[in-house]
């Protein structure tokens, strides 16, 4: 076992699951979606991002790629949601909630090809 892949596994597999956390519930409620459940999931996918930069492979590049649009997305939904908040003062309304939640499911798509990409690298390895 390599401890370096588990450590990869750990958290892609974070990320998704904490993503998905944020996105379910009700698209237009606010109490349902938690802004530390966003803040959680951002970090994690930053932190997932960074360990994929040193794999030089073809499948390497595709976690790449998908953690970059899981981060965009992530990010757009924390601006939205600053922007909402802190900015124009509207607050959370069901329209802001339903732009910042339908980001998340962007990133978690992007998250769900991740995590599949990685089951394909594991059976595809040979021993």
């Amino acid at each position: 076992m390599n401890l370096e892949k588990v450590v990869f596994g750990f958290f892609i597999v974070l990320a998704a699951t904490l993503n998905f956390g944020f996105f379910i519930g009700d698209i237009d409620r606010p109490e349902l979606h938690h802004v530390y459940e966003l803040a959680a999931a951002l970090v994690v996918s930053l932190i997932a991002t960074a360990l994929k930069f040193g794999d030089r492979t073809q499948i390497g590049a595709i976690h790449l790629a998908t953690s970059l649009v899981a981060d965009l997305q992530l990010i757009a939904a924390a601006v939205t949601w600053g922007i909402a908040v802190h900015v124009t003062g509207e607050g959370m309304t069901a329209s802001v909630t339903s732009s910042v939640v339908s980001l998340s499911g962007g990133a978690l798509f992007a998250n769900i090809v991740s995590v599949i990409l990685l089951i394909v690298e594991t059976v595809m390895l040979r021993r």
